[in-house]
């Protein structure tokens, strides 16, 4: 059952009529004094599981975030529905801080974000003990976990830290990708009850998946890029080398990109993240050091360039597109030689052997994933432990409509050489082998000797190795854990050895235009928004999201109650922006209709146009 009083609040402060699948339990069980743990993907809403309650609480609600971006953006956000809020972090100085402490004191505070170090001041601690505390929410909840992909140890010391603190308030643990070893972690360490494990599903229906494998990157970024202009995304690179290298390609074919990794000064990481969020760049080509709790609602497209580490890590920056619910893209350009990167990252870890191993089989699964034939939603979420039966049908393995190859002859050849060699070699190995490699350790185990011995000469030996990764994904071939997985031949191998079934594979793909035009109106509402968001220092999609504007070319709101009903304006939406945005939308309406149709068409040429590199 809904509460009536948070229904108000969604309706009048956050402009949505109706609560997303979750959030109301969520909010009820808060409201009712327990712990909760909410697993939402990301875009699903988690952050007025704790927003809400905070409004109808008496005291203050703790943020616990891990990002300073995060905290900004959230509290502009906050600030815009006239919600008191504020944040404390290392951007701080002492007085700044006491100051905003002692307006929480005050009760002029509704919601206060913080660092998690913060709490491992024992003087910190002590003033939050001050303070009339209702509610805890645990942003990125995944952080807390040893076994998550994104494990901080400071937050290790917030579940004593909280047990201080004599309101004894409940706590929400919020995040967008745990596996159930994780989830379990996490309600351990917060004391959640099991049965307050609030999870709605990881799938995310909005976005497509996409999977290209070993082909030109650069072409296929390139012509992505031109075939879906001006729209807002993300190109994650495995270092630093790479992210620079592809931020100067994309400048070179005049395609606004700023680039984001660790090795630049504050001040450019700064910059280039303003850049982005400001609209000021479209894409925004990082490593991993950029995106976690990145708000921006209106990111169209994630691309990896490399692959990542894990499934978890994956699933988390490919979530960054679409929060605002619009059809986005994930794409994963896989090449091989890419996994290499990631092993050097586990082996240059100070992680102990347990961990190495446990990040060398997240590796692997990765890989699968890059090479699985099944739909690639339906991979995931069986990595999460939702089974399904259901394909997504948006993904480019459900959409594939590439000729089948039919390759079991090759198959059959890499079989029977892992069978030849025992099953106790990696894929590297086996492919030297296949393509009749000449090297001390070929020699002296007297490889060349094999009746397998270079059978896919005529091959090169990356693409001998996609094969077998191919393989392993459908299947036909198992590989052992640890650093140096082994390969052995499955039943399903056997079959195709012994030439009772077959084996196909697809071809190469290209890239699509796959993302809606913006149309004219659509086009000047995001300008009107960009010039208010500039006024005010606020990145655009704290104004308006861009489903809320599509929403309003759909309705095209003439009066107050119109303006209303458009999904994410609330009263004070209306009061600020509606009058603005309905003389925008009226204007248009004014506009001649053949005005509109060579409007149009000059966009529509203009596009086809850019598909020319």
């Amino acid at each position: 059952m809904v509460n009536v009083a948070a229904q108000k609040i969604l309706e009048e402060k956050f402009g949505y009529d109706q609560f997303r699948p979750g959030q109301a339990k969520a909010i009820d069980k808060v409201l009712a004094g327990e712990n909760v743990l909410a697993l939402m993907p990301t875009g699903g809403g988690k952050s007025l599981c704790y927003q809400i309650p905070a409004l109808l609480l008496p005291g203050i609600t703790l943020v616990v975030s891990p990002l300073i971006s995060l905290m900004k953006d959230q509290v502009d956000a906050l600030q815009e529905n006239d919600i008191a809020a504020t944040f404390i972090n290392s951007s701080l100085s002492f007085p700044e801080i006491q100051e905003r402490l002692q307006l929480a004191a005050q009760g002029a505070i509704k919601v206060l974000y913080l660092a998690p170090e913060r709490l491992d001041s024992d003087g910190f601690r002590h003033q939050l003990a001050r303070l009339q505390i209702s509610l805890i929410a645990v942003d990125e909840a995944h952080c807390i976990s040893q076994w998550g992909h994104d494990f901080r140890p400071s937050y290790l010391s917030l579940a004593p830290a909280l047990a201080e603190l004599p309101s004894q308030p409940p706590v929400i643990a919020l995040t967008a990708t745990a596996t159930e070893q994780v989830a379990a972690d996490i309600c351990q360490r917060l004391r959640i009850p099991a049965a307050n494990e609030v999870k709605t599903g990881f799938a995310r229906d909005n976005l497509a998946f996409q999977v290209v494998r070993d082909q030109d990157q650069d072409r296929f970024l390139l012509d992505y890029l031109k075939l879906n202009p001006d729209q807002a995304g993300i190109i994650y690179a495995s270092t630093r080398k790479e992210t620079e290298r592809l931020t100067q390609l994309l400048q070179r074919h005049k395609i606004s990109a700023a680039c984001y990794h660790g090795g630049l000064s504050d001040v450019a990481r700064r910059q280039a993240q303003e850049d982005f969020l400001y609209d000021r760049v479209n894409v925004m080509v990082a490593t991993n050091a950029f995106g976690m709790g990145i708000d921006k609602s209106n990111v169209r497209f994630v691309i990896h360039a490399q692959i990542p580490g894990s499934l978890e890590a994956y699933y988390q920056e490919a979530g960054r597109a679409g929060r605002d619910g619009l059809p986005s893209d994930a794409i994963l350009l896989f090449k091989s030689q890419d996994i290499q990167v990631q092993h050097f990252f586990i082996d240059q870890s100070e992680l102990d052997e347990h961990f190495k191993q446990t990040e060398y089989l997240k590796l692997q699964e990765m890989t699968q994933y890059a090479n699985t034939p099944l739909c690639l939603q339906r991979y995931i979420l069986r990595y999460f432990g939702e089974v399904t039966e259901q394909d997504c049908g948006r993904c480019s393995n459900c959409l594939d409509q590439r000729e089948l190859q039919d390759i079991t002859v090759d198959a059959q050849k890499v079989l029977s050489c892992v069978k030849r060699m025992h099953e106790r070699f990696g894929k590297s190995v086996v492919a030297q082998v296949l393509t009749g490699a000449n090297n001390q350790r070929i020699r002296e185990q007297h490889w060349q000797e094999l009746s397998t011995y270079g059978l896919l000469s005529h091959q090169k030996q990356k693409e001998v190795t996609g094969l077998i990764d191919f393989l392993t994904a459908a299947g036909y071939l198992q590989a052992t854990t640890g650093q140096y997985p082994v390969l052995q031949v499955s039943p399903s191998g056997i079959a195709v050895l012994r030439g009772q079934a077959k084996v196909q594979r697809k071809q190469a793909a290209q890239a699509q235009r796959s993302l809606p035009v913006n149309d004219a109106l659509f086009q000047k509402l995001r300008a009107l928004r960009l010039s208010l968001a500039t006024e005010q220092g606020v990145p655009p999609f704290v104004i308006f999201s861009d489903k809320t504007l599509r929403d309003m070319v759909r309705l095209q709101p003439q009066t107050d109650a119109d303006f209303l009903a458009v999904k994410g304006v609330g009263q004070s939406k209306l009061d600020k922006y509606g009058q603005l945005f309905m003389a925008e939308i009226g204007a248009a309406a004014d506009t001649p209709a053949d005005e509109a149709a060579a409007a149009s068409t000059n966009a529509t040429t203009d596009s086809e146009k850019s598909v020319e590199i």
